[in-house]
């Protein structure tokens, strides 16, 4: 455990030196790697408690599990891998699939719990057979198609549940959150999401002393009056108690729903771990692996007592690359004060009075934003998406995870959405490639035509050509 304990002061432990990083099992002075955990809270805050708020779970019991899972993921690894778990937004989605089937938060964590221990059992297949195994079973193609279709899922909630709630405060709160992921620089762009909620906080506030009440529907229910922010919750809650806690409840529909998931959780692993890797200039391939398993059980740690499912945070990677300190003490630090917050019930009456339309206006953004990551990873990886191979299961998958389109087997079973989705993607193109041609499994020639020859010439302007 010499890694995951013993740092060595880093130079004269007050800055890296010139050109150098501070490694994962070195460490500035405590009262810098004190500041720096502090920072990776404020980091990973904004989406930790986002997180379970749309899924309709404690936000303090969120930010308290995600110290624990932080400490067990550093444990496992050995502290190798210098990363933050926090609450995973893969599975807004699977939250509101399963509550439009009747489902609650028991349920919700239950299905949850089921994926968690999947991924650890992905994580010790990987670590048993080399990191290639997820390149084979999931090439970028799969793994871009399903976090898409994830994130563009997810629409229908914002724009049915939130941002009815007050448009305006909505569209303010949108416009603030997407000028400060642009316009802020370094530390404080990877908190705007967390700015824009404290933005729509204020405007909400400022709009009921302005306006009064407002007559809207709250929660995708009927109209109602009342006001955008309510505070009443916060004088009554203590500083100091346990967030409550409450055991999984197994469904399969439910199940069925959130295991898809499981596909954009390895991807993501295993692009943060590369990450890391490549920034550390530390080799982690031989421990990609073991960083999925301790990723799920952290999951299954969280979930047994009703909190969400969890992950490794890429804002807190950006943390670690602006200030190039890699150091796991102050991951450690950053798991303390989390817990901390975690037992402050105080502060959890504050995040649960986020008014609904400033829920509208960040989850427009955020919402795009997970879908389009799974386009990113096709540019990232130059997936082609002009041959019929790539093309024909992502487009089919793809219309049927954002348009909810269902397969009904029996009276009580289904598939819809996002479960479907992934299953069209994944076995879809594993079934084509087992049965297309040579040429359509290998990468088209960077100058060749975009589309195949005999729809192409229409539109052919290139020198030389018949048109």
């Amino acid at each position: 455990m010499k890694v995951a304990f013993g740092w060595k002061l880093h130079g004269d432990g007050r800055s890296p030196r010139p050109g150098a990083v501070v490694k994962p099992d070195e460490r500035l002075s405590w009262g810098r790697t004190v500041g720096l955990g502090a920072q990776h809270v404020v980091a990973m805050f904004g989406a930790t408690f986002v997180a379970p708020v749309l899924m309709g779970l404690d936000p303090n019991l969120a930010v308290m599990v995600s110290g624990v899972a932080t400490v067990f993921f550093l444990l496992v690894t050995g502290g190798r891998i210098p990363s933050y778990l926090g609450s995973s937004l893969s599975f807004v989605g699977v939250a509101a699939v399963i509550k439009t089937q009747g489902g609650d938060a028991a349920t919700l964590t239950g299905a949850l719990l089921v994926v968690g221990a999947v991924l650890a059992a992905c994580g010790a297949v990987v670590q048993g057979f080399g990191a290639k195994v997820i390149h084979t079973v999931l090439p970028p193609v799969v793994t871009g198609a399903v976090v898409l279709l994830i994130g563009f899922n997810l629409a229908p909630v914002a724009a049915g549940t939130y941002w009815p709630q007050d448009q305006w405060t909505a569209l303010l709160t949108m416009a603030f959150t997407g000028l400060a992921l642009v316009v802020l620089r370094g530390f404080w762009s990877r908190i705007a999401i967390f700015l824009g909620l404290v933005f729509g906080y204020l405007v909400s506030w400022l709009f009921d002393r302005i306006f009064g009440r407002i007559d809207s529907p709250v929660g995708g229910g009927a109209s109602t009056e009342h006001w955008r922010l309510d505070l009443s919750g916060v004088g009554s809650a203590d500083w100091i108690g346990l967030p409550s806690l409450h055991a999984p409840s197994f469904s399969a529909s439910a199940i069925l729903v959130a295991l898809p998931v499981v596909v954009a959780l390895i991807a993501e692993n295993a692009g943060h771990v590369k990450a890391v890797s490549e920034m550390t200039g530390d080799p982690l391939d031989d421990r990609m692996g073991t960083a999925i398993m301790a990723d799920g059980a952290a999951t299954v740690l969280s979930t047994a007592v009703g909190g969400p499912a969890t992950t490794t945070y890429a804002e807190n990677i950006g943390v670690m690359a602006a200030t190039r300190v890699y150091s796991t003490a102050a991951y450690w630090c950053a798991a303390g004060f989390a817990i901390l917050f975690g037992l402050c019930p105080k502060f959890g009456a504050v995040v649960a009075a986020i008014p609904g339309g400033v829920l509208g206006g960040i989850t427009v953004v955020l919402y795009g934003m997970i879908g389009l990551l799974g386009a990113q990873i096709w540019v990232h990886n130059r997936v082609d998406l002009t041959n019929p191979l790539h093309l024909v299961p992502v487009a089919a998958g793809v219309i049927i995870g954002i348009g909810n389109v269902t397969l009904k087997f029996t009276d009580n079973f289904e598939l819809g959405g996002i479960a479907l989705g992934t299953l069209i993607v994944v076995l879809g193109y594993h079934g084509l490639r087992a049965l297309a041609p040579a040429h359509l499994k290998h990468p088209r020639p960077a100058d060749g035509p975009l589309l195949d020859e005999g729809t192409s010439t229409y539109d052919d302007t290139r020198p030389g050509s018949a048109g």
